[in-house]
């Protein structure tokens, strides 16, 4: 059960990434944006990756729950791309006179 809802977690916090990417290609602004958000955000999911690697009954197990570490990885990769978003607009801002 303890598996499974942590899935359900992660795949909640997934689903919201590709949308706040889109939002952010879009907005081309930082305006609304903290990047010390986006740092732990990625530190999470750093820390959550690593727990996997770490965890011998998760490694053990890896053949049937590999899509654990997928989902992490996922939203690691979203986090990532929101970030590199984060310091287009910033230029695109300063280019603009809004910082």
């Amino acid at each position: 059960m303890a598996e499974f809802l942590e899935i359900v977690m992660i795949v909640s916090f997934g689903a919201s990434w590709p949308m706040n990417v889109l939002k952010s290609y879009r907005a081309r602004t930082t305006k609304g944006k903290s990047l010390a958000f986006l740092y732990l955000i990625l530190f999470g999911y750093v820390a959550g990756i690593a727990s996997k690697f770490v965890n011998e009954a998760y490694m053990a197990a890896f053949a049937q729950k590999w899509y654990v570490l997928f989902f992490y990885v996922l939203n690691f990769v979203m986090v990532g791309a929101d970030l590199i978003l984060y310091y287009r607009n910033k230029k695109i801002d300063k280019e603009n006179g809004i910082i």
